[in-house]
């Protein structure tokens, strides 16, 4: 329970930042909750008064008290009085909500703003360690979980804890005995609290991360659905989300179901304690030292003390549902960013650009501890060269382009640009440099100029022209409805694979950077495509230093350099006549590839 409550402090702490922007409505919130709940604790004491003095009344009414009556002018101020305490409770509780529900939903809207930017500045090494539906899951539903759970119960806490106490308070002033049984509430509640929380909140951290698993089967599933079909899988589609689903309700269940234990047990506890108190009130009332009245209104203060020991069970599911969702929110924000040099260094050039050399010296890299990827890499590239990297898969072709652009850093040695280590340069200085094609295109749901301008918003429509017709895409462009104005659907859903891989290669080509970076650019475009786009390429490649990733070594033949490589080292490189004339490696990668062509037309 200790090492719960320390856990819980913690983590609160982690969202004080966040709160104290509106610490000012909150307050307000607060203060309303108190006028609230000084209301509803006085109710009883004036429903108690009137109910004495109908019971007086009406007692020497039944004796021919002379001069006996209802005094309905007491009455009415009786009613009056408790018509106006309602009224304050239901307007300070408008006025609470409203200033409640403002403040959270700004603080969750600093804390969603706060996990988007973080995950912008995280190494694109925590989204290859993580499925992208846990990470969605942390970003959803674990943040509507502490929103939910702010908004519904923080202020019910307060007001339960507000309402014990004046309930306690009132009943002192009734009866001192009386009160001194109820006290045995409070024990009770508190040992069948501790004795269920211990027990449940590991079920509820199981029940977030299972969430964060059922989300990333969703998202996985649905983004190879086609494949799926084409396979004939949906049966095992269907039992591996059956798995995780069951798993998600059975942790959701005992979750749930220990928590609820807590009401039914305090709620028993409170009824046995009731009517030790019928029964000692009724004595009492015989005896004359107490009104009937009174019994009324004591009944009444401790249904408000039960009423929040009995909401704890709820408190308790959400709470604890609201702590394991804020500790994976929590685990991103504290997540290691990529680091920055303190004090950045500058490329030589004035402007800022790419002018001379790009250098690998004895680079080493691994993406595991003891998996070393890339073993030592020396490389020198000069400006407006062409590069190319082949190999098998596997080799550490892309792993070579993912230290360029600093997705990554290494392991040892170092990467110049200008001889500059490009570790001492802003990561958005170094970017501004390079432009990219990847095999797997990425296109948002936008237009198909916005998309083209993505790289550069500031770009005239002109450009954007200039640099389709540059990919030859401008002609399938305007044949579209609406041209480069009509909007392309989520992943670009509505146009093919090679086209999209035409408009991401135009992307390219209008963000004009020094250096371009095509990763199997090609792979989808047809053959005739192709060549049109080699053609464009090599006009774009002039007087800008290149690296290309490819699988069909027909596609680099005019390249100043290919480099290849096997299991992480530079096995051979030189020119396309070279490295065919010594009969090495590369040549027997050429050969077989058009052995397969030929068998294949056969």
């Amino acid at each position: 329970m200790k090492h719960n409550l320390a856990h819980y402090r913690k983590t609160a702490r982690k969202l004080v930042p966040f709160i104290a922007p509106y610490r000012l409505s909150f307050l307000m919130s607060v203060a309303m909750v108190c006028v609230t709940t000084l209301a509803l604790a006085i109710s009883p004491s004036v429903e108690g008064m009137a109910t004495s003095l109908l019971v007086s009344d009406a007692a020497d009414l039944l004796n021919h008290v002379p001069g006996a009556g209802i005094r309905f002018d007491r009455l009415l101020q009786l009613l009056t009085l408790l018509f106006l305490l309602y009224l304050t409770k239901t307007v300070s509780q408008g006025v609470m909500a409203f200033t409640l529900t403002g403040s959270i939903q700004n603080s969750m809207h600093d804390l969603r703003n706060a996990v988007e930017q973080k995950l912008t500045r995280l190494p694109v090494q925590y989204f290859d360690a993580r499925p992208f539906g846990d990470v969605l899951s942390r970003v959803t539903n674990d943040l509507d979980t502490v929103s939910n759970a702010l908004q519904q119960t923080i202020m019910q806490i307060l007001s339960g804890i507000l309402s014990i106490l004046l309930a306690f308070f009132m009943m002192l002033r009734i009866n001192a005995p009386m009160t001194a049984l109820v006290f045995l509430i409070i024990p009770a509640a508190i040992l069948i609290t501790r004795f269920i929380v211990r027990r449940s909140q590991q079920l509820f951290i199981r029940q977030q991360n299972t969430l964060g698993r059922l989300n990333a089967s969703i998202t996985e599933m649905y983004s190879g659905y086609k494949e799926i079909l084409l396979f004939n899988k949906q049966e095992d589609a269907i039992r591996s989300f059956d798995s995780v689903n069951d798993d998600l309700c059975r942790s959701a269940f005992r979750a749930q179901f220990m928590s609820s234990l807590i009401s039914p047990l305090v709620s028993l506890s409170t009824y046995l304690i009731i009517g030790g108190i019928g029964i000692i009130g009724c004595l009492l009332a015989i005896s004359g030292s107490i009104q009937v009245g009174q019994i009324q209104a004591f009944i009444r203060y401790v249904w408000q003390v039960n009423d929040p020991m009995s909401q704890v069970s709820n408190f308790s599911a959400q709470i604890q549902s609201a702590f394991a969702a804020l500790t994976r929110i929590m685990e991103i924000l504290e997540q290691e960013e990529m680091e920055e040099p303190e004090r950045p260094a500058a490329l030589p050039d004035p402007a800022g650009h790419f002018s001379d050399s790009i250098t690998f010296e004895h680079v080493r890299f691994g993406y595991e501890p003891g998996k070393t990827v890339i073993h030592d890499l020396n490389l020198t590239v000069r400006r407006g060269q062409t590069i190319a990297i082949v190999g098998p898969t596997g080799a550490g072709k892309s792993t070579i382009i993912n230290l360029l652009m600093r997705f990554y850093d290494p392991d040892g040695g170092r990467i110049l640009m200008d001889g500059v280590d490009i570790r001492q340069l802003r990561r958005e200085d170094l970017r501004r440099n390079m432009g990219m094609v990847l095999q797997d295109t990425w296109l948002f749901n936008g237009s198909i100029f916005d998309n083209l301008r993505y790289g550069r918003p500031d770009a005239r429509r002109d450009e954007v022209i200039s640099a389709a017709r540059l990919a030859n895409v401008h002609h399938f462009i305007k044949t579209l409805p609406g041209g480069y104005d009509m909007v392309i659907n989520e992943e670009g859903g509505n146009i093919s694979q090679g086209e999209k891989q035409l408009l991401t290669i135009a992307r390219a080509i209008l963000k004009n950077p020094d250096i371009l970076i095509l990763d199997e650019a090609t792979s989808s475009v047809d053959t005739r495509l192709e060549k049109q786009l080699q053609e464009a390429m090599t006009y774009v490649m002039e007087n800008r230093t290149s690296f290309v990733i490819a699988h069909r070594l027909s596609t680099i033949r005019n390249a100043d350099r290919i480099l290849v490589l096997d299991h992480g080292d530079v096995v051979e490189q030189g020119r396309h006549e070279e490295l065919l004339e010594k009969g090495g490696f590369y040549a027997r990668l050429y050969n077989s590839q058009f052995q397969s062509s030929a068998e294949t037309a056969v």
